[in-house]
């Protein structure tokens, strides 16, 4: 990694935190430069503008989410268990401290819908590869049996169950009340069981 791209990399590190917590029009370039030490002619000689810190800083939220969901899909040998994954992990999500300020997918979906259509089409792009891997679980666990084929829509599955987590976690988070986060993945998890 070069100096340059170490710099970027420190920049988009030390920013998406902040722009998790206060979205892209409460993060300040005073926020970005008290937040990283640099100057904001610093700040501009790795990026053009405040759109591309706030892109890569989704990025980079939505990356690290990914991974850690990632690795525990990979330990999971039947698909029935890589779908399980989800309500396990966001029934503890807020103990996981995956990334400071909740899921980015929500935070930036609820801010960006009406007021920054870049990130708003970056947000549509994470749910939908989202819905993609889901309709993928299920269409193969029906190829291979574990899943009842006559009555399940893969589709409409995928999306109650990323509707169920995403809207779940943004009441979780308004409320306060981090026990909904649990008791709202035991419904998810009985849509799963009850595709077998």
């Amino acid at each position: 990694m070069s100096k340059a791209q170490r710099t970027k990399q420190f920049i988009i590190e030390k920013t998406a935190p902040i722009f998790n917590m206060k979205g892209y029009s409460g993060t300040s370039m005073s926020d970005i430069t008290e937040a990283t030490g640099l100057t904001k002619g610093s700040i501009y000689g790795n990026f053009a503008n405040k759109d591309e810190v706030a892109l890569a800083a989704f990025r980079f939220n939505v990356k690290k989410l990914h991974d850690i969901f990632a690795r525990e899909i990979e330990k999971e040998k039947t698909f029935k268990g890589k779908l399980l994954v989800y309500p396990r992990l966001y029934s503890d999500y807020y103990d996981l401290r995956v990334t400071q300020g909740g899921c980015p997918i929500i935070n930036t979906a609820t801010e960006a819908d009406d007021t920054h259509p870049v990130l708003k089409k970056k947000v549509e792009r994470v749910i939908l590869s989202w819905k993609e891997q889901l309709v993928y679980f299920i269409e193969q666990g029906i190829l291979l049996g574990e899943f009842k084929a006559h009555s399940i829509d893969p589709e409409k599955t995928a999306l109650t169950i990323i509707a169920m987590i995403e809207g779940t976690v943004m009441i979780a988070k308004i409320t306060g009340n981090l026990s909904t986060l649990a008791d709202i993945m035991l419904s998810v998890t009985k849509i799963i069981e009850d595709l077998v």
